[in-house]
Order: structure tokens, then sequence, then C-alpha cells
């Protein structure tokens, strides 16, 4: 049986050739990968109502309704929750693997990188019968995380935090760090609320790509996705595996 390789210690042999299970991903990579999803559902729901409430009227004594500052600070909540756990996936990604990094620092200044993202390119396109065993993430994943990252979870939460200090007034922190700046570089507030409200839309459309890719690599390609990001360990088929399936 092969032994197990740990992401702080990484095979030499290239990942084709790889096949005893890695331990890639940390405790604290898995639990922020879990939050940000919850995070993100939370915010896009409760985003949503905030933007277009389905209820007209709400039909009581106003001192017994607060039906929508519930979802406000819900929202705010979910918001804070995201930006802590961004911050220290931040941190994660200087201290922890390789792996743990790319998605922040891809490696575009290899040229065996952009082969594996043409190949991967390929593979996604169902030119290519098989893709390479990667540790981490490949080339494709590499760079649409990082368009997450960048594009749009820290867009969300820099605008996010600008339209929460329009709430609580001059002179507050999140008026000061966010709002002084970011309402006028987008015009005013209206303006800003249409971007962040589209960079909403921006992540659901990311995370149901995501989804799908992911359920497509963990049947067809040749290692463990899905369960990686569980329990921290990528285990890779072995070539034995298909003459026993008769592929």
């Amino acid at each position: 049986m092969s032994a197990h390789i740990s992401a702080s210690n990484p095979p030499r042999a290239t990942h084709a050739r790889v096949s005893a299970p890695v331990y890639v991903y940390h405790l604290p990579v898995r639990i922020w990968h879990w939050v940000t999803v919850f995070s993100i559902a939370t915010l896009s729901v409760t985003g949503f109502l905030i933007a277009d409430p389905p209820w007209p009227v709400l039909l009581g004594q106003p001192s017994n309704l607060f039906l929508m500052g519930d979802i406000r600070v819900t929202h705010f909540i979910a918001g804070d929750v995201l930006a802590v756990a961004l911050l220290v996936r931040m941190y994660w990604a200087v201290v922890g693997s390789r792996y743990e990094r790319e998605i922040f620092m891809p490696a575009v200044w290899r040229g065996s990188w952009w082969r594996g993202l043409f190949r991967t390119i390929r593979w996604y396109f169902f030119l290519e019968r098989e893709t390479a065993r990667e540790i981490g993430h490949n080339p494709l994943e590499q760079i649409a995380m990082f368009a997450m990252f960048t594009l749009g979870v820290l867009f969300e939460i820099v605008t996010g935090f600008a339209l929460y200090g329009q709430g609580t007034g001059y002179g507050t922190w999140a008026y000061q760090l966010f709002t002084s700046w970011v309402v006028p570089l987008f015009g005013n507030g209206q303006i800003l609320h249409t971007w962040h409200h589209l960079g909403m839309w921006y992540l659901i459309v990311f995370s149901m790509v995501h989804v799908y890719m992911t359920i497509r690599e963990d049947i067809m390609a040749r290692y463990s996705v899905m369960s990686t990001m569980v329990s921290g360990w990528r285990f890779f088929k072995d070539d034995r595996d298909d003459e026993e399936e008769g592929v």
C-alpha cells in the first residue's frame, strides 16, 4: 500500500505519477470553504429580499413587526462572517501549503502552468480523454477561484460595507473606511447599490458553475474532488481500477 503524503511535504513526482493519497487542505481551509458557502447563500437570499420584498404591505402593529429589520440584520451578520472568513483564509494562504495559496497566486509565470491550462480547457470541452492528476486546483480552477475572490467576494465585501456605512452615518468605522471613498468612486449610493446587487448575481452564477464542474470532475477525473473538501485528503484512482472495471 502506498504511504500517505502530506501537503507540507509534497511529492517530487509530477501530478500524473501521483497515486498515494495526499493531505491537501488543512482544517482551517475546509472550515473557511463551508462558512463561505453558507454565508453567500444567506447573503443572496436576504439581499434579494432587501432589494425586492415580495410583500407589499405588512398588517399589524408596527411595534410588533420588524421583519425587514431582521432580514437586514441577518444580511449584515452574514457579511461580517464572510469578511472575517476571507481574512483568515488570506492569512492561511501565507502560512499554509503551496496548494492552499494557489487561488490567490496562480503560477502564471511558469510555462508548465500555461500548458496545463490549455490541456484543462480541452478536457472541459471533451477534447481530451483524461486530465492530469492534480494535487491542488488545476490551472483553470485557479483562475476561476482567483476571479471569484478578487472580482466577487472582495468586491461584495467592500461595496457592502460602503452601503452599510451610509446607514450608520458619518464618523462610524464603516463610513470612514469604506463609504467615504467607495460611494464617490461609483458616483452615488444608488449606483453603488446596483453594482452590489449585480455582484450578488455574479456569485450566484459562479456558484452554480462551480458546483457543476466539481461534480463533473468528481465523476470523470481520476482523483477525488468533493470529498477532499470534507476530509482534506486527495485520493487518486489507480490504473488497476480501470482494468478491474473493464475500461
